[in-house]
């Protein structure tokens, strides 16, 4: 069983909005995770992802991004993107704080699509703020548009990051993603989910079934165990790249 409730905290700007999982039986550890550019924090795959990493014993913040908080429905305002950076950096300090009134362990931060892409970035102006980033259909390029690549930030980023990846994705092919990520000096793997599009799925029993490789794939990667051994950043020595699930 898991508690899910609401959570706000608007003590400072951005606030932080969402949902807070709490485990039974905690690791110690926490994910914040946040949504695509079309979607919020109920996203059916989000919510699926932090029940099975809560049943695991990982606490969740699923949370909205400011932009989303600022407008209900549309795209992202792109003046706003560092302020949704600033939302998610404030995020994971409140995630961390609360389990170090509990059972301190580490904060991963990870998001779909957009969100994934914000993750990124922040970790690779703060690299010291999450120890993993989980990365859902990375949005390489838009559809069609295969040369504008956003993989300027790669080269600087050395917190290791799972990249989990649809082979129907139009925002970049598994094959152009394995590319890319050779740019990033710091360990990372890509999980490819066969026959998924952007969406990783998205609803139901398949939302739940991705879910479920997520979090086997994210512990394998973090060499995490369910009591709260390990952690991804140990060592920080390089991960194999290009592993296919």
């Amino acid at each position: 069983m898991q508690a899910v409730t609401s959570f706000e905290d608007s003590h400072e700007t951005p606030a932080v909005r969402g949902f807070l999982h709490t485990p039974d039986e905690p690791t110690g550890h926490g994910l914040v995770l946040t949504h695509g550019a079309g979607s919020n924090a109920g996203a059916p795959l989000l919510i699926a992802i932090a029940d099975a990493f809560c049943a695991a014993g990982i606490a969740v913040l699923r949370c909205d991004l400011p932009f989303r908080q600022v407008r209900p429905h549309g795209p992202p305002f792109p003046a706003m993107a560092a302020q949704d950076r600033a939302g998610l950096a404030r995020a994971v300090r409140l995630l961390r704080n609360m389990l170090r009134e509990r059972l301190p362990g580490k904060v991963f931060l990870g998001g779909h699509s957009y969100g994934g892409r914000q993750s990124s970035m922040l970790a690779a102006e703060q690299p010291d703020l999450a120890d993993g980033l989980l990365l859902l259909s990375y949005p390489l390029h838009p559809p069609r548009r295969n040369a504008d690549l956003r993989t300027a930030h790669f080269a600087k980023l050395s917190t290791p990051a799972l990249f989990v990846h649809g082979t129907r994705d139009p925002f970049g092919s598994v094959d152009e993603m394995r590319g890319a990520l050779a740019l990033i000096a710091g360990p990372h793997e890509i999980v490819a989910v066969e026959g998924a599009g952007h969406d990783l799925g998205g609803k139901g029993s398949a939302a739940a079934r991705v879910a479920g490789m997520v979090l086997e794939a994210f512990l394998q990667f973090g060499e995490i165990s369910k009591s709260g051994a390990g952690s991804p950043a140990a060592g920080r020595g390089p991960a194999p790249h290009g592993t296919s699930a």
